[in-house]
């Protein structure tokens, strides 16, 4: 996991270190190069050390290639911010900047696929987590020139640039907040039952971030979206305690994150 954490964040200090867009572009695709080159066994000691531990994580767990590219893909998205506008392509992005990573975590854990179910609630996961970041970041990024909430969802609240970047939340802006957090509760509902499939050494991990995450969109909701003037951010006291329950719970094979079975989720919660 450090080995793949390390990998994660070299590869997303690329495109927010200072310069150009094409060299941060070139630093990316040398990356790209550097990262084929090492996973094909052909150590370089000019390349970033972390790669050779990357590259034996890769070979002893079994992570595919293509998820470690999708997470490149997923930065270089960000060089040029653009607009997204439908949820669907968001949901594009979201995959490859989170679900690819969760899909990377699930071979350092263990898991049993289940003809697919593991990777699609996977990815699931890694989309109620992305859109908790983006209701918590809304301002920040919409000041940064990049805005994550789709256009066709701005244009049916009513919710313009201007909104983002106010220094308190506007109606049609909690209601659009509001609508986006149901989403991203829908697909925790559908990521739940994952820890049926992750072998009980890697449930802890998956079930402390999902649960603090989790508790980060809960606090948001309890403040009522008030994300503009403030970073919302889970207490303390409340990690430590869904760290411990996680770590208590590893031996437990109920979702426990979410009351849902095993089918797929039909409706969307209500807050």
């Amino acid at each position: 996991m450090c080995a793949l954490y390390a990998f994660l964040r070299h590869t997303d200090d690329l495109a927010d270190e200072p310069g150009s867009i094409e060299a941060k572009r070139a630093a990316i695709g040398s990356w790209r190069r550097d990262l084929d080159y090492v996973l094909s066994g052909r150590a370089d000691a000019e390349s970033w050390p972390g790669l050779l531990a990357l590259a034996d994580t890769v070979r002893r767990h079994g992570i595919p290639r293509q998820r470690l590219q999708e997470v490149i893909d997923g930065v270089e998205m960000d060089l040029e911010p653009r607009p997204y506008a439908t949820f669907a392509d968001l949901q594009r992005y979201c995959y490859h900047v989170a679900s690819a990573v969760g899909l990377c975590c699930l071979h350092i854990w263990g898991y049993e696929s289940a003809g697919g179910e593991a990777e699609s609630r996977a990815e699931a996961c890694g989309l109620a987590l992305q859109l908790t970041n983006i209701i918590r970041d809304v301002r920040e990024d919409a000041l940064n020139g990049r805005i994550y909430l789709p256009q066709s969802d701005m244009e049916r609240f009513g919710v313009s640039p201007e909104h983002l970047c106010a220094n308190s939340v506007s109606e049609p802006l909690r209601a659009l907040l509001t609508f986006q957090a149901e989403r991203a509760l829908t697909f925790y509902e559908q990521a739940a039952p994952l820890g049926h499939r992750i072998a009980p050494a890697g449930r802890p991990a998956w079930r402390a971030i999902v649960g603090i995450y989790r508790a980060l969109l809960d606090e948001i909701i309890q403040r009522d979206f008030e994300v503009l003037s403030t970073r919302i951010s889970v207490p303390a006291w409340r990690k430590v305690t869904t760290a411990l329950s996680a770590w208590a719970g590893r031996a437990d094979r109920s979702p426990r994150l979410a009351a849902t079975g095993n089918g797929p989720v039909t409706g969307r919660p209500q807050l």
